[in-house]
């Protein structure tokens, strides 16, 4: 014999082997899937199929109404929010505009003052009658 012929037949010998040791897996699966089968009725897993079809289509559901309200409000979200972005504007004008009108009231109320001590009682010149929360300060709570 010479190198090339056992080199050959090992390597035939080596995959006769491979072939055995797949066919002893194959068939060591077959009997274990073949238990399995006989743990678990087959009205059993026809009842779970039937269950989980079921859920499918539920969910399926689900997920369209969720897309229909998700569009839904997204429309109303933006009809709001332009509503919002105006309605914001004008209350932004709106406290500019009463500022600067208070502004102009204790313009008017310190020049009474200075002219006419006595125009108003005592303590009614003080802050304590401008008790606005500054809405630009960050609230305390």
């Amino acid at each position: 014999m010479s190198k090339s012929d056992l080199t050959e037949s090992t390597l035939l010998h080596k995959v006769h082997k491979k072939c055995l040791m797949e066919e002893t897996i194959r068939a060591a699966s077959q009997e274990v899937s073949d238990e399995f089968k006989t743990l678990v009725k087959a009205e059993d897993l026809n009842s779970l199929r039937h269950l989980q079809h079921l859920i499918l289509g539920r969910l399926q559901d689900s997920n369209a109404v969720l897309s229909h309200y998700n569009e839904f409000s997204e429309n109303c979200f933006a009809d709001v929010s332009l509503e919002f972005a105006r309605n914001t504007r004008l209350l932004k004008s709106m406290k500019a505009d009463l500022d600067y009108i208070f502004l102009k009231l204790r313009s008017i109320k310190s020049k009474i003052l200075a002219t006419y001590p006595d125009a108003f009682p005592d303590d009614s010149t003080s802050d304590a009658f401008d008790r606005r929360p500054d809405l630009e300060l960050p609230q305390e709570r």
